[in-house]
């Protein structure tokens, strides 16, 4: 039986493995700077011997949300699908040790999946990933137990790129509408809203309740002048936060809307995570009762705390910097 979890987040299980580059390497690799690419476990094992020392930890977006959650002290769950590989028992140990309720769901055809992160000076990130057993997460893998008990559904927007993607977030809504359970969206990444562009729209004006974004993907989901696209958000979902980076974010409903600026003190050594984190902190304070204004707030304490170090979940405790 699962445990019981506020914020249930469904995504991909992904081990990271970190490791800084210049600019010069990420052009020599042919790699887009800044963006995620999807690469095969050949590409994988070729990129992993050319980059220097690296830190491997349990990731992927939503399950660094789900992290960031139990980080504030609250309970999360993740819904994610591995192998019973070295990788997908290293996965199942840190998540399960950071606090978070994880029932996996096992390919046996697959490995686990890694994704190569090249972090360069200016502390931008370029994510390499092989998405091995998570491409094959289906609607039959869905939790509904977890989830139906949830006040919150959190799914990443990088699941949609799954063959069975679109199927998860049917099922996840159908699971969600008939328990009471509120459903959230990230974005994740503006290539990913492109080409997924029609069906996301649809989706979110049918059955989110709550969307995260950055200003790139905003711009993607409605091209043109960003003032302009976030007067149209509240045509397409209830309530909506939006990153800046160094220009903080902006949390608004129809009816109401508040800018929290971010924390110009903290030094940026690594931008991985920073959404998924964000994520988490406004993912709290909204179950526990917050308003948009204090929920935002926290949401720029835990993306400020992991944008401070290498690597994408939080090394302090969050609920000791709330």
């Amino acid at each position: 039986m699962s445990t019981p979890a506020s914020i249930v987040t469904i995504g991909n299980a992904i081990v990271d493995i970190i490791a800084k580059a210049d600019d010069q390497f990420i052009q020599d690799q042919g790699m887009e700077k800044s963006a995620m690419n999807l690469i095969d476990g050949a590409r994988a094992s070729q990129l992993y011997d050319a980059i220097g020392p690296a830190i491997e930890i349990s990731g992927g977006s939503a399950a660094n949300t789900a992290v960031g959650v139990t980080s504030f002290g609250g309970s999360a769950g993740f819904i994610g699908k591995i192998s019973d590989d070295v990788l997908g028992k290293v996965f199942a140990h840190d998540i399960r040790a950071a606090g978070v309720s994880f029932p996996p769901v096992y390919d046996p055809d697959n490995q686990t999946a890694c994704s190569i992160i090249l972090v360069t000076p200016d502390s931008e990130r370029t994510m390499n990933t092989f998405l091995g057993a998570c491409i094959t997460l289906n609607a039959d893998d869905m939790n509904e137990e977890l989830i139906a008990k949830a006040d919150w559904a959190y799914l990443e927007g990088y699941l949609f790129d799954a063959p069975a993607g679109p199927d998860c977030y049917q099922r996840v809504a159908e699971i969600a509408k008939a328990s009471g359970t509120k459903l959230a969206l990230s974005l994740s990444d503006a290539w990913c809203v492109e080409r997924h562009h029609d069906a996301l729209m649809t989706f979110m004006a049918d059955h989110t309740d709550l969307v995260f974004g950055n200003e790139d993907e905003l711009l993607s989901l409605f091209p043109g002048d960003f003032a302009a696209a976030l007067n149209r958000l509240p045509e397409l979902v209830a309530e909506a936060a939006i990153t800046r980076g160094a220009g903080g974010s902006i949390a608004l409903t129809a009816h109401d809307r508040v800018a929290v600026p971010a924390d110009q003190d903290i030094k940026v050594m690594d931008t991985t995570g920073a959404g998924d984190l964000y994520a988490a902190g406004y993912l709290f304070g909204r179950q526990r009762g917050d308003g948009l204004e204090r929920s935002a707030q926290l949401a720029t304490i835990a993306a400020s705390e992991v944008i401070s170090h290498l690597g994408a979940r939080p090394m302090e405790s969050l609920a000791a910097k709330a």
